[in-house]
């Protein structure tokens, strides 16, 4: 039995995952696993070379008793193009929407209460499973799509971040993969991320790698700012195009705010009333203060910003979009897909 008010953003044991293998050109018939686990080559790509991409949704139990999951068409949509970066076979969006479909039925004991303001979320990832040895796509592929309930990720609205900007590391490289959701991008992130810890700062910025002059985003979320009612978030080939951001950008422009999608220099740090970390994990973590370092873990702070926590742009945004969710806003986009 789930104890809903200690839930976290951690693994929980579902009843199963749903899978399907691609090999010698075609789909296999999508499987339903009570087990977790997983057989593959020690010598698959997905091991040796980075071979695989996934993606990260949710399903939510709304106020009407309904099941709503949101968005799965453009998190198909982003998988097709990271497969395609690598070079290997990608479910049709129609397979992926209907895979995530079985999965959330087949746990929806495990979606939180409704009162809970928690949900269920859903890990789709395809990964390169044949053996090989040399660095190229891998012909044979496996795409499974894993659950989870979970909580608030870092706090959540109700809790602001300090962060720190990397100026030793970069997440991606100018002409690289940053734009895709493979697992490489994340690695990158690591190191850098274990030194802010460790400096007591949940959250590491990372500037363009090009001329590290821009905002780029945060180690696993999109960054907004909020200044002169206007949401600004950055314009970059280097960062992961988020859904959520994509959905705040549009609620922005639903209630009246004016958007806008650009470089940003790090000097207009300063401008910004409200800034924000924004994804899937966790919609929006407010950002207190942004500080500007030589070194992450350096005692030495050549600037800081600070912000209003949870500012009132930032929280109209986080109660609209979670509000379509949860079924307690209307959908006039038709985002959400009703179970």
């Amino acid at each position: 039995m789930i104890d809903w008010s200690k839930l976290a953003f951690n693994y929980t044991k579902t009843n199963t995952m749903v899978c399907a293998s691609y090999k010698e050109g075609k789909w296999g018939h999508v499987e339903s696993r009570t087990c977790d686990d997983i057989t593959i080559s020690s010598l698959s790509a997905s091991l040796h070379y980075g071979v695989e991409c996934f993606e990260g949704l949710k399903a939510f139990n709304c106020k009407d008793g309904k099941i709503r999951i949101f968005r799965p068409d453009e998190n198909a949509k982003r998988l097709i193009r990271s497969a395609n970066y690598l070079g290997i076979a990608s479910p049709s969006e129609e397979m992926f929407v209907e895979m995530v479909k079985q999965v959330v039925l087949e746990n929806k004991e495990f979606i939180p209460p409704y009162e809970t303001r928690a949900s269920l979320y859903i890990r789709p990832t395809l990964i390169g499973i044949g053996p090989q040895l040399g660095v190229k796509p891998s012909d044979e592929v496996l795409f499974m799509i894993m659950v989870a309930p979970v909580g608030a990720y870092a706090g959540g609205i109700d809790a602001p971040v300090p962060a720190v900007i990397s100026r030793e590391y970069d997440r991606a490289a100018p002409k690289g993969s940053g734009s895709y959701k493979v697992g490489g991008n994340y690695a990158a992130s690591l190191y850098a991320g274990i030194q802010a810890k460790k400096a007591g700062y949940p959250a590491v910025l990372y500037l363009d790698p090009k001329e590290n002059k821009f905002i780029d985003e945060f180690s696993s979320s999109n960054f907004f700012g909020i200044k002169e009612n206007t949401y600004i978030t950055p314009d970059s080939s280097t960062v992961l195009p988020s859904i959520t951001n994509k959905s705040l950008e549009q609620v922005a422009k639903d209630l009246g705010y004016k958007t806008e999608r650009r470089p940003i220099p790090v000097e207009e740090l300063s401008t910004f009333e409200e800034v924000g970390e924004c994804g899937t994990a966790v919609v929006i973590t407010p950002v207190a203060r942004i500080d500007d370092k030589p070194s992450i873990c350096g005692e030495e702070c050549t600037k800081s910003y600070s912000y209003q926590a949870a500012g009132p742009i930032s929280r109209k945004l986080y109660n609209h979009l979670t509000g379509i969710q949860y079924g307690e806003v209307e959908d006039t986009h038709g985002w959400c897909v009703v179970l």
